[in-house]
């Protein structure tokens, strides 16, 4: 595993993929900007969705703080969705063949006061 650093030396990433209309392989250079490749911690997500999209707010709630603020927010389409939940749910197994199964402790419910309900 990178560590940090070593990540942010590399911030170019290449991603191949197979184009769906001429079946060539192209390649995209991705940047990964040093204050990105940093992260923001999150212990909680709140995901919502609508016909067209999903979004995902990512929250770090502190202990004996009564506030916590959306750090992130991700909106997708219901296909990029999937295909997160696919690759989240491939890498969770990987994780587990090597390292043990991921343990889930008791989760006291939160009272969450969201602002007004969303409309898409």
């Amino acid at each position: 595993m990178l560590s940090l650093c070593k990540r942010r030396e590399r911030v170019l990433k290449n991603l191949n993929f197979m184009s769906n209309s001429n079946q060539q392989q192209e390649q995209i250079n991705i940047e990964l900007d040093e204050k990105i490749a940093e992260g923001i911690y999150s212990n909680l997500a709140i995901i919502n969705h609508s016909s067209s999209e999903f979004v995902l707010d990512f929250v770090c709630i502190m202990p004996g703080v009564p506030k916590a603020k959306v750090k992130s927010r991700i909106v997708l389409t219901p296909q990029h969705a999937k295909r997160l939940l696919k690759a989240i749910g491939e890498n969770i197994h990987r994780f587990e063949v090597a390292h043990g199964e991921i343990k889930e402790g008791e989760q006291a419910p939160i009272p969450l006061n969201f602002g007004p309900a969303g409309q898409a």
